[in-house]
């Protein structure tokens, strides 16, 4: 799309409008990253769809609040399923009547794909910006995918050895937190930033960011936190709530438990990456948060728990052996995965502790971790804004 000094050539002068949808805080992140890369190539784009803070705030028009498509597990979509519908037949309607140069699905498979169909049907080009885990679990998929997108954009690299195998066009951009994020994090200065002192031994605590998970981990997690300092009790805690609704949720989990009075926990109101920049370990919920986490060079322990029935129809689906983001990359077990009915106050706990009795397994991960770092620093936002413009040239 640039001519071969460099410059914009004619089709950068025009306005480019997207349809794009993004349905939870990670999808925002990278619609904004992308949104931003692309208003580098073209003197004006019109992003309209569903947007979080980070996409309204460069100028994207949300239709609906993002919050209505954070559902979690499989079971608990179906409570919301009318709503759902609703909304996807009325943006699906609108950019039928309203077509859009390109379509760009954020994540949330579920939603996305049958959008993303229907308007490729209509003669819409069509981007999925996020895998689905469909080399993990319900691999038929793959067929839907094929039918619903012009192209597929992943985040890992191994993500798209699959697409390639199965003949539908895709691109590895790497991850934009693996750009956004430095390789060497100051310690120190986000402790002190937070009210800790240097030599504090931190744990952080991320129950996650859509209700169900902080319903279901939060009082989890905080009777982890209380077994732990009950043990060591030189360990203190920092929890970031991912919203006003998550922080108010967890006040009132800390009010209803017993005998977290004298815990020291400090909650915060965002933040999340400083907390992770401050902490020696955490305790956090298998998601997106958990490359995060990776990216910032932080031993963890992940942990998941779903209602019974989502879990039982998951746990028989899944063809991988891990859950987290850094034991798939790596393809092995790097950090310990504790879920369902196994994931206890003291499970958590013990797995805590096992960082600072052993300091050097702490170390060992920091290498992997930064191994992995380098791997997916691609510059993601530009390589997908590059894959957009490419697919619009055609």
């Amino acid at each position: 799309m640039l001519d071969q000094n460099g410059n914009k050539g004619n089709a950068e002068a025009r306005t480019l409008r997207v349809g794009m949808l993004a349905g939870e805080a990670s999808g925002d992140i990278l619609g904004a990253g992308l949104i931003a890369a692309l208003q580098k190539r073209f003197a004006r784009v019109e992003v309209t769809g569903i947007a979080g803070p980070r996409m309204q705030a460069l100028g994207a028009d949300s239709r609906f609040p993002m919050e209505r498509l954070s559902v979690m597990g499989l079971v608990e979509p179906l409570k919301r399923l009318p709503e759902l519908l609703k909304i996807r037949r009325t943006l699906r309607q609108h950019f039928i009547a309203n077509p859009p140069d390109i379509f760009i699905g954020i994540d949330s498979p579920d939603f996305n794909l049958g959008l993303e169909e229907a308007l490729r049907a209509a003669g819409i080009p069509t981007v999925h910006y996020v895998s689905p885990s469909v080399w993990a679990w319900r691999q038929g998929r793959i067929k839907k995918i094929a039918r619903a997108v012009d192209h597929i954009l992943t985040l890992l690299p191994f993500e798209a050895d699959f697409y390639r195998e199965h003949q539908v066009p895709v691109t590895f951009v790497g991850h934009p937190l693996a750009d956004e994020i430095p390789l060497d994090v100051d310690v120190d200065a986000a402790k002190r930033d937070l009210g800790f002192a240097p030599e504090d031994k931190v744990v952080a605590l991320l129950p996650g960011s859509r209700g169900g998970e902080v319903r279901l981990l939060g009082p989890l997690f905080l009777q982890a936190a209380l077994w732990c300092h009950q043990r060591r009790r030189d360990l203190k805690f920092v929890l970031p709530a991912a919203s006003p609704e998550r922080r108010a949720q967890i006040e009132q989990q800390l009010a209803q438990l017993t005998g977290l009075e004298d815990l020291p926990l400090t909650v915060l109101d965002g933040q999340s990456q400083k907390a992770l920049a401050a902490a020696d370990a955490v305790l956090i919920a298998s998601g997106t948060a958990t490359l995060e986490t990776m990216l910032m060079n932080k031993p963890m322990v992940v942990a998941y728990k779903m209602a019974g029935l989502s879990y039982a129809i998951f746990s028989r689906m899944l063809h991988t052996p891990w859950v987290s983001l850094p034991n798939l990359l790596a393809q092995r077990e790097l950090v310990p995965e504790i879920l369902q009915d196994d994931a206890t106050p003291e499970a958590l706990g013990a797995a805590i502790l096992n960082y600072f009795d052993d300091p050097l397994l702490g170390d060992r991960l920091r290498r992997e971790f930064s191994e992995l770092h380098q791997q997916l620093r691609r510059d993601a936002s530009e390589k997908a804004a590059e894959a957009v413009c490419t697919l619009l040239d055609k």
